[in-house]
């Protein structure tokens, strides 16, 4: 991850929907903002110690603005609150270099973008990627009313309108989301992407996956997880530092380390953003996060310390 840091001001504010503030961002001198690609998100420093994630929603193509949407979530730990109340017009803030860790797949034959909610901000990045690029695709776009949904007058003049289907809780049967239908039989280089609420998340991956789509053909950005830390107590062994320091049951590794002076960047807090990423030397990791994929789960080298925990009585880290 780079640790570049881009000042950039608010130039344009404005609420959408039921509680959602969408933002543009661009260099205070007017300068191109660095390229992006669709998927991709950046870190807002929203003030000292908040950092939080939120992913790019307008076109790659125009590089002079970051377009943001951020929902106003009563659950907030204070990063959506603050946004809300600090980001206003002509305001300048901090954010990182975008990072993509929701790529569209370069041997896609057609794509189907599924968002729920606030989700849909980075499906509106990938339509507008796929369009520039003449791709087959469709997109979904959930909400529980019309009037609650933000975006709906952009999508509607988008030059990929054509493409996009919405589908509300509160409105007529014939309109709701038929996930089977829309998933089909998997075809060769058809590739699905979903990000939204959990629960809305797993229902489809779940519903792909029973299709017969291959897991790596189902692609999901996860921006809020419940985290579990249960589980008994262990030692960690901070291998460069030469502490160590025992873990107890309901508290997280990265607290731990903290109480004895090791202090680990951390952004997301729910095993989401990959900041905290530490790798182990020694042990077996209890993977609780949503940022590794299978593969490097099982690997057991690599462990997010905000929200994962062990198997083994001792992980020896490289810190």
């Amino acid at each position: 991850m780079s640790d570049q840091l881009l000042k950039v001001v608010v130039r344009k504010r404005e609420e959408q929907g039921d509680g959602v503030v969408v933002l543009d961002l661009s260099d205070p001198s007017g300068q191109p903002l660095p390229a992006f690609e669709a998927g991709a998100h950046v870190d807002i420093h929203v003030k000292t110690g908040l950092v939080r994630q939120y992913s790019l929603c307008g076109d790659p193509a125009n590089a002079g603005v970051y377009r943001l949407g951020v929902l106003k979530d009563p659950a907030s730990r204070g990063g959506s609150l603050a946004v809300h109340e600090c980001l206003l017009e002509g305001q300048e803030v901090e954010i990182s270099v975008p990072r993509n860790l929701f790529p569209l797949a370069n041997d896609a034959t057609r794509s189907i973008l599924i968002g729920g909610g606030i989700g849909i901000t980075p499906m509106i990045a990938m339509a507008y990627a796929l369009e520039a690029l003449h791709g087959d695709f469709e997109m979904h776009y959930c909400g529980r009313s019309r009037q609650r949904s933000a975006f709906l007058d952009e999508l509607h003049s988008a030059p990929f309108a054509r493409h996009v289907f919405t589908h509300f809780d509160d409105e007529d049967a014939a309109q709701k989301l038929d996930l089977p239908a829309i998933l089909g039989t998997p075809a060769t280089g058809v590739h699905v992407y979903v990000c939204g609420p959990a629960g809305f998340m797993d229902w489809v991956i779940d519903t792909a996956l029973a299709a017969g789509y291959p897991d790596d053909h189902v692609h999901r950005e996860y921006f809020q997880v419940e985290v579990d830390a249960s589980g008994a107590g262990f030692e960690v062994v901070a291998q460069r530092s030469g502490k160590t320091v025992q873990v107890a049951e309901g508290q997280t590794i990265v607290d731990a380390l903290a109480a004895v002076g090791i202090d680990i960047e951390m952004s997301c807090e729910q095993g989401v953003c990959g900041t905290c990423l530490c790798d182990v030397l020694a042990g077996e990791p209890d993977h609780r996060d949503v940022y590794l994929t299978d593969e490097e789960k099982a690997a057991n080298d690599q462990i997010l310390v905000c929200c994962s925990r062990a198997r083994s009585k001792t992980l020896v880290l490289d810190i």
